[in-house]
């Protein structure tokens, strides 16, 4: 993940370094840096192939600008730095000793965040020397394709030093969302359910393993790259969701399929999407025609892409 977001900041053109903060002997040390290197620039080579940037050296160069140093040298690096982004195992103890002393290292003003996927913010803050300047930030695999990072602060966190982060990952292209500290963020305890569920549905024997991606790749995943799952909930109905879900959970005897009680609330409100235009979102003063040509416009891009767009009979 540390290699990941290396690309990420050198590709937007910062420079980076990267700080293996275990003592390892020099030999054993230059052999870790020489494989980091080369696999940052293998990483930005193959995106070159893969037709993200052009330009001849321009791999070179981007991953010119990512430094790897010894722990011997982290005092004199983190004392430059904005911004410090800790990598260690998820292991509690170990996160806590290495920002622990990582905080220490830097100046006060110093932005750091954690990327664990598991441990909470504050269980890992009171290690950080000035904790307002520390929280979570959750990116995900490949941190260099996908443009999600989860940012989840703590109690102690300064407002003024989530926004910085805020707007530092929006200047280099990423899409950052904040969540409260609890398990699981946002699309991990989304996609939780649903891998799971997959996994269900071939130990039942409902369907192959082959239907199942079928399913996902040309239902699900199709219409959730183009509609967010609240605002596919407005789309189709919350009084439809409230429904199945009534059903699902009698026919399958499972509470899992229950819905949560602001579908019950919405329902008893009148508030299930564009057929009373308001929902989880409020379409009073959209145009609505409009919204839905250009959603419709958005699947068949989808279509074309899957070379699934096909031309009439007539």
């Amino acid at each position: 993940m540390g290699r990941g977001i290396a690309i990420v900041f050198a590709y937007a053109g910062h420079p980076v370094t990267l700080i293996d903060f275990k003592e390892r002997p020099a030999e054993e040390f230059a052999a870790l840096a020489e494989e980091a290197r080369g696999e940052i620039l293998e990483t930005l080579l193959l995106l070159k192939d893969l037709g993200l940037f052009e330009g001849s050296g321009a791999a070179e160069r981007i991953a010119g600008r990512v430094t790897v140093l010894p722990k011997s040298a982290a005092g004199e690096a983190l004392g430059e730095v904005d911004l410090v982004f800790e990598g260690f195992p998820e292991v509690l103890e170990l996160k806590r000793e290495a920002l622990r002393e990582a905080s220490r290292l830097c100046s006060p003003e110093t932005i750091i965040a954690s990327t664990t996927s598991t441990i909470l913010v504050d269980d890992l803050s009171p290690a950080v020397e000035e904790p307002a300047r520390f929280l979570n930030a959750h990116w995900l695999n490949p941190a260099f394709i996908v443009p999600l990072v989860e940012l989840s602060p703590g109690k102690a966190t300064s407002d003024a030093v989530t926004q910085r982060l805020v707007a530092l990952l929006e200047q280099i292209g990423k899409v950052p969302v904040l969540c409260a500290s609890t398990p699981g963020y946002i699309v991990p305890r989304i996609q939780g359910i649903a891998m799971n569920e997959a996994a269900r549905l071939v130990e039942q024997g409902v369907a192959s393993v082959e239907d199942v991606e079928k399913a996902v790749k040309y239902g699900f995943g199709f219409r959730f790259s183009v509609l967010g799952l609240l605002e596919f909930i407005d789309w189709g109905g919350g009084d439809i969701l409230y429904h199945t879900s009534r059903y699902l959970s009698g026919a399958l005897n499972d509470e899992r399929y229950a819905s949560p009680p602001i579908i019950e609330r919405n329902m008893a409100t009148g508030r299930i999407g564009l057929k009373t235009e308001a929902g989880f979102l409020d379409y009073r003063a959209m145009d609505v025609a409009k919204y839905r040509e250009e959603r419709l416009a958005a699947f068949i891009d989808r279509l074309r892409h899957l070379e699934l767009a096909k031309p009439p009979v007539l």
